[in-house]
């Protein structure tokens, strides 16, 4: 009998053990130790990327940790508040981004011809769109749990005017890009509740059928370039097409392999543009080659694989439609990134997540993460 006990205490991992508890501990406080780890990797990873995109810059990668570090603290925030508290804020939360991104048009802070920043006094400048990333689905999923599913057609037109207004004052900035993928985030909690698919279609065939009108009265000079340079970066290579020319030329010298950490010649002499930012992977690929590329293509996937599992395990309608539109607009923002600085998609500015330097953006989706965190792990009926 001691023998049988002997051999069941060995035949329990001891790191198996650890782990369950500390899940359980985690658990305690709403935090999916899963999801959590995965978070901490891929930023870890995206300062050691920042670190050699800056140029070395050691100040820079401080303040984006100091970001991390903020954003970790909201997000086990966020995920103390449960769902039903967030059903209540939500239309609130909506109306508040509204007015900032009204206020935006009056009162913003431009910056590279853009005017998308607010300054508050006692605040630290910062983007309403950012904000609007978060309430915007949260108000289309307390709007849909409210009603039938899958949604009637009227119904379904006053989704739309929600995701229209503040996708309507973020295409005035002008953010073409963000306006895009915010409507997207409304769009897809639509999806999850089950608009069919002849609806989908004629919704995509309407949108088609109004490029060519939006292309002479809504889109910007610097836009329709944009597209053209899409088409034909070599048109003006030293031009509009300089910046997507030299990316690809990164990515390509990169190899398989890649040329070593902070031994990219593009970034560090400063060929490549926005290495911090937009065009962050570049730097990434030139250094670590495809292999490296692939391995954080591998964290996105396994984070946004726990995130379907966290949504399709909600309770509530409602959690599983903000978590479902959560898990894959992450999946929209790291496809857009990459697929423009690659070429394969015209350059709209949209930062790769948790890698890109920039702080509202990396608060916002550590609030997010806390947010399906909450929706997972707070159980009601």
């Amino acid at each position: 009998m001691a023998n049988v006990d002997f051999q069941r205490t060995v035949s329990t991992p001891s790191h198996h053990y650890s782990f369950e508890r500390s899940g359980k501990f985690f658990a305690r406080f709403h935090v999916d130790l899963t999801l959590l780890m995965l978070l901490t990797l891929l930023a870890v990873t995206g300062l050691l990327i920042l670190f050699s995109g800056s140029g070395q810059e050691i100040g820079m990668v401080k303040r984006q940790a100091i970001h991390f570090g903020i954003g970790l603290l909201l997000m086990i925030g966020a995920a103390q508040i449960t769902p039903r508290q967030y059903q209540f804020l939500a239309p609130w939360g909506y109306i508040v981004g509204v007015i900032l991104l009204a206020g935006v048009l009056f009162f913003g802070v431009g910056a590279k011809g853009a005017q998308r920043w607010l300054e508050l006094p006692g605040l630290p400048r910062f983007q309403p769109s950012e904000l609007v990333k978060l309430t915007l689905p949260l108000t289309v999923a307390w709007f849909m749990s409210k009603h039938s599913v899958p949604p009637r057609f009227s119904n379904l037109l006053k989704a739309l005017i929600i995701i229209f207004i503040p996708t309507l004052l973020i295409l005035k900035q002008p953010d073409l890009g963000t306006s895009i993928l915010i409507s997207a985030s409304g769009i897809l909690v639509l999806f999850f509740a089950g608009v069919s698919w002849t609806l989908i279609t004629s919704m995509i065939t309407l949108l088609a059928a109004c490029a060519p009108a939006m292309w002479f009265f809504v889109m910007h000079d610097y836009q329709k370039q944009r597209v053209l340079t899409f088409l034909n970066p070599e048109s003006d290579p030293l031009g509009s097409g300089w910046n997507i020319i030299q990316s690809k030329t990164a990515i390509g010298s990169g190899g398989v392999h890649g040329k070593g950490y902070l031994m990219g010649s593009q970034s560090h002499l400063e060929f490549l543009p926005e290495s911090h930012t937009d065009f962050i992977i570049a730097v990434l690929a030139e250094e670590t080659g495809l292999l490296g590329v692939c391995m954080l293509l591998i964290l996105y996937t396994l984070i946004i694989m726990r995130c379907l599992y966290m949504a399709a395990n909600c309770s509530t309608l409602f959690g599983r439609l903000l978590s479902g539109s959560i898990a894959i607009t992450f999946f929209i923002y790291v496809f857009v990134n990459i697929g423009m600085v690659s070429g394969i998609l015209p350059i709209v500015g949209v930062p790769l997540p948790m890698i890109s330097y920039g702080g509202t953006s990396v608060v916002s989706l550590f609030l997010a993460f806390g947010i399906l965190m909450s929706m997972y792990t707070h159980r009601e009926n």
